[in-house]
C-alpha cells in the first residue's frame, strides 16, 4: 500500500484525517486527495499538509475520470469520505444526497473493481454515520449488527451506500469495510453543524435557534479519536466488516448550547427554540466495544475537554464561522 486516495479530503473529517496521515506518516504514502470543493469542501483545511499530498478536483460521479483518476496515481487504497451530510438539507433537496452518496460511491466502487480487478486485497474504506441505524429510546446503545432503518434522506443515502459497499466486498470479494461514526466536532467543521453554527450566532448576539425543547441526545466524538480508528482500520480492518466508532459522550443539544454560552460568557436569553426538524431523530449512541477488543482503540478526549478545544479552536479562527 503505497497511493492512497482520500475522497473528501478538504472537507472535515477528511482533512483532519489527511493531517493525521501525513503526520504520522510523513512520506511513507503518497496521499490523494480527491474533493469537488462544493460549499462544504475547503482547500485551506489542508494547508498543513500541502507540500506533501497531491490535490485532484473533481466529482466522484464521474466515473470516467475516476477510473484516470486511479490509474494515473496508481491507488493501492481509498478511503472514501466524499459525501452530502447534512440533514437539513437533505429534507429540502435529497435528490442531491441520492446522487452524490448512492451513485458516487458506487462509482468509486466499480471503478476499483474495473483497475484492481475482482478478489483483489486492496483496501476500501467507506465512511458512514450511525444515523443509518435511526433512533434509539433512553437506554441501549448501536451495535455493528442493530437493525438498518434509516429516517431522513441523508441517513437513508448513506445506508444504500453502505450496502453497496458490503455488496461489492461480497459479490466481487473485494476488500471493503464500513465504518460507521457518531456525530464528530473539532477543527475543520462547516458552519452549518450544530457547534460552529451556535458559536457563530453566539459572537454576533443573535438568536441561537434550536429544535423543540433541545432534549435530542447524540454520542459526540472528538475528530481526532475518529482519525484514530480509521487509520487502525485502514491497517488493521477486516474484509468485508462493519466498525462502529463512537464517543461514549452523550449529551442534549441544549446542553452543548448551554456550554458554548457560558464558555463565551454570553447570556441564555439567547436560546430561542423552534419548530422541531421533520423526522428529528431522538438518541443516537454507538457501542465501540468491537474496536476496543480487536485493536485497543478507544475514544481519548472527553467532551468537557473537547469542547474547550473546539470552541477556543474557532475564536482562533474566525473565517470558519462565516464561509
Amino acid at each position: 500500500m503505497e497511493n492512497i486516495l482520500i475522497t473528501g479530503g478538504a472537507g472535515f473529517i477528511g482533512s483532519n484525517f489527511v493531517e493525521l496521515m501525513v503526520k504520522k506518516y510523513g512520506g511513507k504514502y503518497n496521499i490523494i486527495v480527491l474533493d469537488k470543493l462544493t460549499y462544504a469542501g475547503n482547500l485551506h483545511n489542508l494547508d498543513n499538509a500541502k507540500d506533501k499530498i497531491t490535490f485532484v478536483k473533481g466529482d466522484i460521479c464521474d466515473f470516467d475520470f475516476v477510473k484516470d483518476t486511479f490509474k494515473k496515481y496508481d491507488i493501492d487504497a481509498v478511503i472514501h469520505f466524499a459525501a452530502e451530510s447534512h440533514v437539513d438539507n437533505s429534507i429540502k433537496n435529497p435528490f442531491i444526497f441520492t446522487h452524490t452518496n448512492v451513485i458516487g460511491t458506487h462509482t468509486l466502487l466499480e471503478a476499483a473493481k474495473e483497475i484492481w480487478g475482482e478478489g483483489n486485497t486492496n483496501k476500501f474504506v467507506h465512511i458512514s454515520t450511525d444515523e443509518v441505524y435511526g433512533s434509539l429510546g433512553e437506554t441501549g446503545y448501536f451495535t455493528e449488527t442493530s437493525r438498518i432503518k434509516p429516517n431522513s434522506p441523508y441517513s437513508a443515502s448513506k445506508a444504500s451506500s453502505d450496502l453497496i459497499a458490503l455488496a461489492y466486498s461480497e459479490t466481487y470479494k473485494m476488500n471493503i469495510t464500513v465504518t460507521n461514526c457518531s456525530n464528530n466536532y473539532g477543527p475543520y467543521q462547516h458552519n452549518e453543524k450544530l457547534i460552529p453554527h451556535m458559536i457563530s450566532k453566539a459572537l454576533k448576539n443573535e438568536k441561537l435557534p434550536v429544535y423543540g425543547q433541545g432534549l435530542n441526545i447524540r454520542d459526540w466524538l472528538y475528530v481526532e479519536d475518529h482519525c484514530e480508528a480509521i487509520d487502525i482500520i485502514l491497517h488493521e480492518g477486516k474484509k468485508g466488516e462493519r466498525y462502529n466508532i463512537g464517543g461514549h459522550n452523550e449529551k442534549r443539544n441544549i446542553e452543548i448550547v448551554k456550554l458554548i454560552l457560558e464558555r463565551l460568557g454570553k447570556s441564555e436569553d439567547l436560546i430561542e427554540f423552534i419548530t422541531d426538524r421533520k423526522g428529528h431523530d431522538y438518541r443516537y449512541a454507538i457501542d465501540p466495544s468491537r474496536l476496543k477488543a480487536e485493536f485497543g482503540w478507544e475514544p481519548k478526549t472527553q467532551f468537557k475537554d473537547g469542547i474547550v478545544k473546539t470552541i477556543d479552536w474557532y475564536l482562533s479562527h474566525p473565517d470558519y464561522l462565516e464561509k
